[in-house]
């Protein structure tokens, strides 16, 4: 366990290199992977996403790709395409990007939902389907897409179904002030990128990705993840509540949160530090209330002993 959360400070450390002052965001991100969870990144271009997302690549020992997504991008783009060989007389199958250990979906919410469906496959089932073949991809696979608000022209809304698929949606925000002045000044960004020293090795997931499962979680504190998604459910507050794979996504996300600091034990602080990233896009509150307000207004009307 404080192997972990050794690893957990090396990754902030040499993360708050490229993209400073965003330690909170770097350790959610941390969890999601940990549980073998897909990332959704979203805010206004220029904050830092995809030099994060890149950063992490090399921190993590992990093969790394990137698709641009745009409004012209067609499935095979992304999965790869059955190529006419001419020495062989035959089609051979090339490759897309998505047969990477960690996929970088720069700007997902750009491209047509055809393009956007091509990866639903492949992070749900860890494997993509070409004429009739299946084929699985490298392990582990992790996707860390991006996506702009969808108040910005040229912006594709993401299905429920797939928004779904993401382990934890988070918004990195503009910069401290002191931070973005070392920025300018060349202190922090992506030149530093050279000076990351990869903290794991491909070998390594299998053990990660196994312990979270052995971090403790109590009868009290699973009542109250309970009642959290029970409140989600109630018609007079949301539309759309947690379904039972978001709860189980609740569930694992605090184990993993309690493990980054070391701990084999679950506690409430553990459920409410992660219950806004992993809850917020698979909500949808019944009146104007944004995102925000009603994740505060549930965590606050939810007692954590269990009298309301």
């Amino acid at each position: 366990m404080t192997a972990i959360a050794a690893l957990t400070a090396q990754l902030m450390q040499q993360g708050g290199l490229v993209v400073a002052g965003k330690s909170d965001q770097i350790r959610l991100i941390w969890v999601a992977l940990l549980c073998g969870g897909h990332v959704l990144l979203e805010d206004v271009p220029g904050v830092g996403k995809t030099t994060l997302a890149q950063a992490l690549g090399r921190l993590l020992g992990l093969d790394y790709q990137r698709i641009q997504f745009t409004a012209d991008l067609l499935p095979a783009d992304v999965i790869g395409a059955q190529i006419f060989d001419r020495d062989q007389q035959d089609f051979r199958f090339h490759r897309g990007p998505v047969f990477t250990q960690l996929l970088l979906a720069d700007e997902l919410n750009r491209a047509t939902p055809k393009a956007q469906s091509a990866l639903l496959e492949a992070m749900e089932e860890q494997q993509v389907s070409v004429d009739g073949q299946t084929m699985a991809l490298p392990k582990p696979f992790f996707v860390i897409a991006t996506q702009n608000p969808q108040s910005q022209s040229g912006t594709y809304p993401l299905p429920e179904s797939q928004l779904d698929r993401f382990f934890i949606r988070i918004s990195l925000g503009y910069p401290d002030a002191a931070v973005e002045q070392d920025l300018l000044m060349g202190k922090l960004g992506r030149q530093r990128m050279a000076d990351l020293v990869p903290i794991l090795l491909p070998a390594d997931w299998p053990e990660l990705l196994g312990q979270v499962q052995q971090v403790e979680l109590s009868g009290a504190v699973l009542g109250y993840i309970m009642r959290l998604v029970q409140k989600t459910r109630d018609p007079a507050l949301c539309v759309v509540g947690l379904s039972p794979r978001a709860s189980q996504s609740v569930a694992l996300a605090a184990r993993a949160y309690a493990l980054s600091f070391g701990r084999d034990y679950v506690v409430p602080d553990d459920v409410q530090a992660i219950f806004p990233a992993v809850a917020g896009h698979r909500l949808k509150a019944l009146s104007a209330m944004s995102s925000e307000s009603l994740l505060t207004l549930i965590l606050d009307s939810v007692d954590v002993v269990g009298t309301r």
